[in-house]
């Protein structure tokens, strides 16, 4: 087993929220794991603030997740599921978005430029052409009764793949500091955190710095890159992490999103400007991370592109280890998963 290279035991598939285990939301597992001399410690997500310093600066997502999942139907009358991922790009929002077509809880390849598609409430969409060349994400033309946001919250639920047996309601993909409606999926890596975690977060002089980044769909496929995504990176945000920075602190992402917003905005020097708008920017082994120390995460699948994304933080010794440690002590994979912490 590699990093990057390793098969999950379905029995490693956390196919429903923690709540449901009889745990809180903060008492999933966490996996610490120290750059600096490789070792690893086994706690609880509660435990988090003994882990960090006053001083240390944590950002988080506050984009919310959508119930972004409609059912539709072909023109021939074959159901399919319909997953809206995000806007296409600088094109008006609420007419042309990027979409993924599923059937039987797989990708459905059998759609053709120019199919019609019936959706709840009176909407259709028409499916204009293939996204950046591939054969999983399309762009499809709206026709909607009212804006997609307002849409999707009256006739949408949150999109689940084939390791969640049954349908959650939306609370339990949304983050407890969740503002902005946005993401095609929930920025899973904040789901552990509570108010009162936080609260004790900042009363330990542990800061806490918003950032927006809206998901798309995951990427299921091996090797597939990631695509374009809204990011808004605040002014006041931008300075912090800059003045953590300068007084010696840790600057602690929490989820590969935070990981691009930051790095999207990063200077060669490491420091950060406030920015917004479409970030292409990929985060990969050959090109390091600026603007953050560590990270908090889940766990990836094998050659996912958020696993990759580690290897610009860590290196592949540290990431073997963790992974090893992982599967061998039963942490759970997923959205409803546990917790790995890695820190300088």
């Amino acid at each position: 087993m590699s990093a990057l290279q390793f098969e999950l035991p379905h029995r490693l598939e956390a196919n429903e929220p923690p709540e449901t285990r009889g745990l809180a939301r903060d008492e999933v597992r966490l996996m610490v794991a120290s750059k600096h001399d490789g070792r690893i410690a086994h706690a609880r997500f509660k435990d988090l603030p003994a882990f960090l310093a006053a001083g240390d600066l944590i950002v988080v997502n506050t984009s919310a997740t959508l119930p972004a999942a409609l059912p539709a139907r072909c023109s021939d009358g074959l159901e399919v599921e319909l997953h809206f991922s995000t806007p296409v790009p600088h094109r008006v929002a609420d007419r042309w978005w990027i979409v993924e077509l599923r059937a039987n809880e797989r990708p459905f390849f059998s759609a053709r430029e120019g199919d019609e598609l019936t959706l709840p409430g009176g909407g259709r969409a028409e499916i204009v052409a293939p996204y950046a060349g591939g054969r999983r994400l399309w762009v499809a033309k709206l026709d909607l009764p009212e804006p997609v946001v307002e849409y999707l919250q009256a006739h949408g639920h949150p999109i689940r793949y084939g390791y969640v047996p049954r349908e959650w309601p939306l609370s339990m993909y949304q983050n407890a500091y969740a503002v902005e409606p946005g993401s095609a999926e929930m920025a899973s890596a904040g789901r552990p955190f509570t108010a009162q975690l936080i609260t004790e977060l900042v009363a330990r002089g542990i800061q806490v710095a918003p950032v927006t980044l809206h998901t798309g769909v995951s990427s299921p496929e091996a090797n597939e890159p990631p695509y374009p995504e809204r990011y808004r990176v605040p002014e006041a945000t931008a300075r912090l992490v800059n003045s953590v920075h300068g007084w010696g602190g840790r600057v602690i992402a929490v989820g590969t999103t935070v990981v691009r917003a930051l790095e999207t905005v990063a200077n060669p020097d490491g420091t950060v400007t406030a920015g917004e708008g479409w970030t292409n920017h990929i985060v990969c082994a050959e090109c390091k991370v600026r603007a953050i120390d560590g990270l908090i995460t889940g766990w990836h699948e094998p050659e996912a592109s958020h696993l990759q994304m580690l290897q610009a933080l860590a290196n592949d010794e540290l990431l073997d280890t963790c992974y090893r440690e992982a599967l061998g002590h039963g942490y759970l994979w997923h959205e409803f998963g546990d917790s790995h912490l890695i820190l300088p």
